[in-house]
């Protein structure tokens, strides 16, 4: 599935629902089905900065592409870390690093968070496209 059929999907997903309050239970559902990160890589170098809840976000790559694993101590936010697993995870450095994440806007997520949960979102895609550099950097050194 590519980035922009994963956007698609969530669209479609959170369309269903008009109330807001019933997309909270979508993303929380979301999030309570992310596996659960192993304890030892919930570390401080995965530790993402600038959220207010604790989110641990940890980059593999594998056969070319990144594989994200993540989680939160907040449901919600939690909720947020799938999603962005769900768009960006199984593809290459450069798909995510091009990508344009208009889903976000497009279900309204940004405009229903608190100031600092927004600020979460935004510090989660940026350290996914860190992350998404660093390896594409390495591959470039390794040819």
């Amino acid at each position: 599935m590519t980035i922009n059929e994963a956007q698609e999907q969530i669209i479609e997903e959170f369309s269903v629902f008009d109330d807001w309050m019933d997309r909270y239970a979508l993303l929380i559902e979301m999030g309570n089905s992310l596996k659960p990160l192993d304890e030892n890589l919930k570390t401080v170098n995965n530790l993402i900065e600038g959220c207010q809840s604790r989110v641990w976000l940890q980059a593999d790559r594998v056969d070319g592409h990144i594989v994200f694993r993540g989680e939160s101590d907040a449901v919600i936010v939690k909720g947020i870390v799938s999603l962005l697993i769900k768009v960006l995870s199984g593809h290459t450095p450069q798909e995510i690093l091009d990508a344009d994440l208009y889903f976000i806007k497009k279900i309204g997520l940004r405009e229903h968070l608190s100031p600092t949960r927004s600020n979460g979102l935004v510090a989660m895609l940026k350290q996914m496209r860190v992350y998404a550099l660093i390896f594409s950097l390495k591959n470039e050194r390794s040819l």
